[in-house]
């Protein structure tokens, strides 16, 4: 349920979620040219958990590098990609239904439906968890169109 304190919060935050796209914004969010900030998207899947992945075991895809802990969780990525990489290339599920683009950190993960989603914060995710169904909707509405608006 969205309280007034929540509302006041996710106000107080929109001047940094909330950035409209550019033309040159990204398949997929990759600071420093790491996606998901370095965790392993495949361990959110088998460990349950963001799990840092090893530059050791890494790969280029979608234009961004990708790490995992283990060479057999880069094997299950590279044989599938699509069912590990998180939704929205990575950035914030939340902006992305209100129509903007975050950034996102692996601590605030959530798997619905067996798609991995990533949002700017563990407080923003809350926000975004009391309506998860109506937030896709409205984010699937926005992607990929947004990355070139």
């Amino acid at each position: 349920m969205l309280t007034r304190r929540s509302l006041l919060g996710l106000l107080a935050a929109t001047p940094l979620l909330a950035r409209p796209a550019f033309a040159a914004t990204p398949d997929v969010f990759a600071e420093g040219g790491l996606a998901i900030r370095g965790a392993d998207p495949v361990a959110f899947f088998t460990a349950g958990a963001p799990t840092m992945g090893d530059a050791a075991h890494s790969l280029m895809w979608k234009g961004a590098t990708w790490q995992f802990a283990s060479a057999e969780n880069m094997a299950l990525f590279e044989a599938n990609p699509e069912a590990y990489a998180p939704q929205y290339g990575g950035y914030c599920a939340f902006a992305m239904s209100k129509g903007a683009i975050a950034t996102s950190v692996p601590e605030a993960w959530t798997i619905v439906d067996d798609k991995l989603y990533l949002n700017y914060s563990v407080n923003v995710r809350t926000i975004w968890s009391q309506d998860i169904p109506g937030n896709i909707e409205k984010a699937n509405g926005h992607w990929p169109d947004i990355l070139t608006a």
